[in-house]
């Protein structure tokens, strides 16, 4: 029975029988881990709450190589990013970051920059950043990190780089990047992008973290959310649960103010 150990960040959790609980946790040694907290759901547990969704602590646990699913042993609070989990708003887009990592990561492929950008993302919000701002930034570097970088220089059908004017750009998801309006003609139902939501993509690429979050987006922020959503849901296979979750937090907003 090999002992792991690493600081990590739940991502997700569901109940396992009476008292026992799933945990997902993205750490920094090890990448996606599952596991079994025994009695986690018990009053006098001696996970004690420290289980909480987003919540960044040491991860001691045993991998008997018999399951997929460890034990987990131990989980002691480094930081639990309450703040996060207090506000529905800051809760929302969190809950959709760590939902990305989750559905688009593989168990035990560890990702320091990752992990990184999801520490980076949760602390931002804590600080008060604003939330869907995090999340438009947290996105565009996730689908970079993990490999998924959307071609914008170029039209990925026939590679002409003189084809794109003013107005209205058109994203081919499933291609991979910018098409020209000959090459999306024979593809239904392709995003259009302003011209101005794909160059601030670019330069949200080139920009230091801090920079970024702090760069007023304008109409670009809903426009590139709807790329990401879009990406997301076809590198999984399925629009992201959260997506809906958020979209009602955000409808609610809208009515309240």
């Amino acid at each position: 029975m090999a002992l792991g150990k690493s600081t990590a960040v739940v991502i997700g959790s569901f109940a396992l029988g009476e008292s026992d609980r799933v945990v997902t946790f993205f750490s920094r040694q090890h990448g996606k881990i599952r596991g079994v907290a025994r009695a986690a759901r018990r009053i006098k547990s001696k996970f004690s709450g420290a289980l909480e969704l987003l919540t960044l602590g040491e991860l001691i646990f045993f991998d008997t190589g018999r399951s997929e699913l460890v034990r987990v042993d131990h989980f002691d609070v480094l930081r639990p990013f309450a703040r996060v989990r207090e506000d529905l708003e800051r809760l929302g887009q969190a809950a959709w970051m760590a939902e990305c990592v989750g559905r688009l990561t593989a168990e035990r492929d560890p990702n320091v920059a990752v992990y990184g950008l999801l520490l980076r993302a949760l602390k931002a919000l804590e600080a008060g950043a604003p939330p869907r701002r995090v999340a438009v930034v947290f996105g565009v570097r996730l689908m970079d990190a993990l490999g998924h970088r959307l071609r914008v220089d170029a039209c990925v059908g026939c590679g002409r780089r003189d084809v794109f004017g003013r107005g209205p750009l058109i994203v081919d998801v499933e291609a991979g990047g910018l098409v020209c309006e000959a090459c999306a003609n024979a593809v239904p139902g392709l995003l259009r992008l302003g011209s101005g939501s794909v160059a601030t993509l670019r330069r949200l690429r080139g920009l230091a973290w801090d920079e970024a979050v702090g760069m007023r987006l304008g109409s670009a922020e809903d426009e590139l959310r709807q790329l990401l959503d879009r990406q997301v849901a076809l590198l999984i296979g399925q629009p992201m649960r959260t997506s809906r979750f958020v979209r009602e937090i955000e409808r609610f907003s809208g009515e309240r103010g």
